[in-house]
Order: C-alpha cells, then structure tokens, then sequence
C-alpha cells in the first residue's frame, strides 16, 4: 500500500539499510528504502545483468552527472521510456533521483511495481548522497560533446594506445590506464581541472580505476564517461566525421556539412527536403534522398535512425522545419540541419554560403 510521508525518519526497511532525514515533504514514498552502502555494492563496474540503477531525474540533470552505471527513464517520461527496465522482472531495480526532497524516484518505483516487477529500492538520499559520499559522478555523451566543443576540462582515454589509435573522441588525450604512472603528465598541472576519463563501455573497467588514481594524485574533479567510446560512436559517429554544431543546437556547420559531402557521405543519411520539380531542375546528392517538407511527416516514422540524418534545402527554412519534426515525433533519430544558401546547378558539389 502506498503510504503519505509526514514522519521526521525513514525506518529501517530494506536489508538492513537506513536513511535519516530531517524533513520530509508530504508525498507518497515508496516503503523500501536503501542508502549508499547498498547502492555502493549494486552500482559496480562491469555493470551487473541483474542489477539496474534508474536515474529518475530529466536527462538534461542526468547529462550533468548520474551514477556511473546508471540509466536514465525520467518519471515524467516513464510510460515513453519503460522499455529501458529489464525483462526479467525478479531483477533489482534501484531508483534515485535528486535527494530526500525529490519525490520522482518514489513514484517511478510504484509505477515499476504496477508493471510486476518484485525486487524494488529506493535510494531516496539520491545522488547529492552519491557524490557526498565520495561516489564518482558519471556524465553523458551530450556532455562529453559540449565539453570537447567548449575546449573546457580534459577528456582522457584510459583505453591502451592500440585502441585509442584505432579511433577516439575528438580531443582526448591518451593516458592508459595501465600506464597511469609513466604517462598521468599528459594531464594538467592544475589539480582543479575538470577531467573525464572513458574507456570502452559499461563493462570496461578502465575508466573508473583510472578515475580513481587521478583523484590519489590530488585532482579534484574526476569524473567518468562510463558508457564510453561505443556510445560516443553512436551518438555521433567516428572521430572523422565528427559533426560539428554551429552555436544553435542541431544546426550544422557548413565546413561540418562540405566535410560530409566530400568525405563521408555514406556515413550519414541526406535529406533533400526541397520540392521534387526543383530537384528535377537542379539536381541533388547522388547519395541523398529526395522527401519534399510536404510529405515528410508521412514518412517520418520510417526512417532509420541507425546513422545521423541531415536535412538541406536550398536555404534552409524547409531543413529547420523537417528537423523540428524529427524533434517532435522521433527522439531515436539524432538529427541536424543546414542554414544556408545553397546552389546546386547539376554539379557534383554545390556551392554553400552563409545567408545574407
């Protein structure tokens, strides 16, 4: 039965773990409850097939830090995301989300539970308890993009040489871990600079331990991008392609987009978006498909989402549109656009400028 929380103390409930609180807010909490030493214990790297830690804030606060191993279903979301939880519905599920004031991770629990699954907790300290208590903070690939765009802080690969030579996120530096202690000079002299280290994914140790011996070293700031490279990779592509934004979001740059034209054009899906009689007259990409703005939303939800897409048009009104559309209606699909003038005149390449 759910209960109204109006009680100075959460009691003991779940194997033995406790939580003090000094003031709760009236909201319904969830009747089993965990604190860091349990969470500590479940949240290990490599990440456990039995074990599934639910960050149950907005993405834009999980993007900034989480734990490591975490997944991110907001609760406002919760109906659209709950193919993230596990089949198996005896699996631990642990939800978390913003400290004891934040009710968000307590109504996801009783939303899993309606669902069958049996084996629920609840860290109801959250993640301002994770970090307190010396948890290592895990951030997103969004937050590792703005990180290598912004020139802030030091991405390090902690994977050894061969693999980062194979292919990294742009920016990285390679400390090994495996190496840390003939190579951690490639990290700054300032132990208060931000440094995220990566490796190659949830099951990837690496990151973490090297993590780890940076903050013996005295740095102060070390965090992990635990889904790692083949997230990266996912996300956007490999270091070659590499699209670059130009300040508004989802907005590509034109050296991004000639880059892609000339150099990777199989690497991502082009959309010509313009109107089928003005691709008739001028031309297009051999490698783009031709869905005028006009019937775009027809066919949205059968486009692939296995590669970026790239919307064009001859100025880019129409390409902003299909974006917003993909914005809408397909949040699987990474999307961009370009803004700006376009000539295509039956050529190879077109000619792209900067509006007027």
């Amino acid at each position: 039965m759910k209960q109204l929380c109006n009680c100075a103390v959460l009691a003991s409930l779940a194997f033995g773990a406790s939580i003090v609180a000094a003031e709760e807010p009236a909201f319904e909490t969830y009747p089993k409850i965990v604190d860091f030493a349990f969470v500590e214990e479940q949240a290990v790297v490599p990440r456990r097939d039995d074990v599934t830690i639910v960050d149950s804030r907005p993405e834009r606060k999980f993007n900034k830090g989480h734990i490591p191993v975490a997944v991110n279903i907001s609760d406002t979301l919760f109906e659209d995301q709950k193919d993230r939880l596990p089949e198996n519905k005896d699996d631990l599920l642990v939800f978390y989300c913003g400290g004891l004031k934040c009710p968000l991770s307590h109504k996801s629990a009783f939303k899993a539970e309606d669902l069958g699954y049996t084996n629920i907790r609840v860290y109801a300290a959250g993640y301002p308890d994770w970090t307190a208590n010396g948890g290592l903070a895990g951030v997103s690939p969004k937050y590792v993009k703005k990180m290598v765009e912004g020139g802030d802080g030091v991405l390090v690969d902690a994977r050894p040489p061969r693999k980062f030579n194979k292919g990294h996120v742009t920016g990285a530096v390679s400390v090994p871990t495996t190496r840390f202690d003939e190579m951690h000079d490639a990290l700054p002299e300032d132990k208060d600079t931000e440094l995220v280290f990566y490796c190659g994914g949830y099951r990837c140790t690496l990151s973490v331990k090297g993590a780890m011996k940076a903050k013996e070293l005295g740095y102060t700031n070390a965090k992990v991008f635990q889904a790692g490279y083949p997230a990266w990779e996912d996300a956007y592509g490999s270091e070659e392609l590499a699209i670059k934004e130009a300040g508004e979001e989802g907005l590509i740059a034109i050296d991004s987009f000639m880059n892609i034209l000339e150099n990777h054009p199989d690497e991502v899906y082009l959309v010509d978006v313009r109107d089928q009689a003005e691709v008739d007259m001028d031309g297009t990409f051999a490698s783009a498909q031709v869905i005028p703005i006009d019937t775009l939303l027809e066919q949205i939800a059968d486009m692939p989402s296995d590669k970026p897409t790239v919307f064009f048009c001859s100025n880019g009104a129409r390409a902003g549109e299909a974006y917003d559309f993909v914005n809408m209606k397909r949040s699987d699909m990474k999307a961009y656009f370009l803004e700006a003038e376009v000539a295509f005149k039956k050529q190879p390449l077109p000619e792209v400028s900067l509006l007027d």
